[in-house]
């Protein structure tokens, strides 16, 4: 018993360490944040709550929409995303689900064709892909399929991509898989406010969404203003943020990479060099006008993401601005920072390895400025 006991502490050691490595840099600019002094008018909102928020504000606007999935009702949810919302809407608002994926992911599709506004939640995106047929083959292409005649209007959510110390089969990134698909809505949210206004957006919206959401996040608190405070607060689908301006480079991100990217940007500027951030949001439908007006005023880009490289997220950035008038104003190649290509291992000095990085993106963006 001892020995178990032993082993299970040097267990959690190293995976709260490793979370403390990957999230220093959102931790740090967080208290910065908290100070009253730069946000008078705003409040400090964790990415769970500005979740649990926009669901509870959206069961409450509209009697079709509820919520189902595993552990999301009595339990509150395995991320607590939905803490709360069964003891004030019941049973028939918020459904505990069996574990099997393919089950309930039918049971929300089939919902959603008869007229309700199913929230599919699954604990994590890897097992998704036991729903894979009824997310793609049903949801995402039975508008195209009637002729129009009968919507999916679903949400998917839960969280994507590596955590800490979960190895291959629960650390995937499936940003690049869903985006690849016509008839899914695609979005990927970095802060609270990004949170509560797509998910509101994804909820209300007539097409089947996928909302891929980062498990390092959800205790992350971030500012929200008086306006994201307030239960008409919904952000536009399609449309990406400067998250910060500059006149060097352009740094693209999503999610958990717009973290990062905020983080090299800081650094850069250091040694002289101001880069633009452009948290993208939406990854399906891409806003990739935001991206062109920024490589025309920067001539240089380095996209960031989390997931593989090949057929990414990056890639077809880069494809996009090759086949526009943007390729014109390159004074460099597109480049870019990504997982490595290999599936997630499981030891903590290989896994920070396989990992994007603050440091990865100052060196590809020092490349990309031919900066020694």
């Amino acid at each position: 018993m001892y020995v178990c006991i032993l082993m299970w502490s040097e267990f959690t050691i190293e995976i709260w360490l490793k979370m403390a490595l990957l999230n220093k840099g959102i931790l740090l600019r967080t208290l910065f944040r908290s100070n009253p002094r730069f946000y008078a008018t705003t409040s400090q909102v964790t990415i769970r709550d500005a979740l649990n928020q926009a669901l509870d504000e959206e069961i409450r606007r509209d009697d079709r929409v509820f919520v189902l999935g595993e552990e999301v009702a009595q339990y509150d949810g395995a991320y607590k995303v939905t803490k709360g919302l069964w003891k004030k809407y019941g049973d028939e608002r918020i459904i505990d689900t069996p574990i099997t994926e393919a089950g309930f992911a039918g049971l929300a599709v089939g919902a959603a064709f008869a007229g309700l506004r199913p929230v599919c939640e699954f604990m994590t995106f890897n097992f998704a892909m036991q729903a894979i047929d009824h997310i793609i083959n049903s949801a995402a292409k039975t508008y195209y399929m009637s002729a129009g005649r009968v919507p999916v209007p679903i949400v998917f959510r839960g969280p994507n991509g590596a955590a800490a110390g979960v190895a291959a089969q629960h650390s995937q990134d499936y940003s690049a898989w869903y985006a690849h698909c016509p008839g899914l809505i695609v979005l990927a949210p970095y802060n609270a406010e990004d949170s509560k206004g797509l998910l509101k957006a994804a909820i209300r919206n007539d097409n089947p969404v996928v909302f891929l959401e980062n498990e390092l996040l959800y205790g992350v608190s971030f500012p929200m203003s008086e306006e994201a405070l307030k239960e008409d607060f919904v952000l536009p689908i399609g449309k990406a943020k400067i998250e910060r301006s500059g006149s060097d480079v352009t740094i693209v991100s999503y999610s958990k990479g717009v973290q990062m990217s905020l983080d090299a940007a800081e650094q850069l500027k250091s040694i002289g060099v101001n880069a633009e951030v452009i948290n993208l949001r939406t990854l399906r439908p891409l806003d990739f006008d935001t991206i062109r007006e920024s490589v025309k005023k920067t001539h240089h880009v380095v996209t960031v993401e989390t997931g593989w490289p090949f057929c990414g997220i990056g890639a077809e950035i880069s494809a996009q601005i090759v086949e526009s008038d943007a390729f014109d104003y390159l004074d460099a190649p597109v480049l870019r920072v990504t997982g490595v290509d290999v599936p997630m291992p499981y030891t903590i000095t290989l896994e920070l390895g396989a990992l994007a990085s603050v440091e990865h993106i100052v060196k590809t963006v020092k490349k990309s400025l031919n900066i020694q």
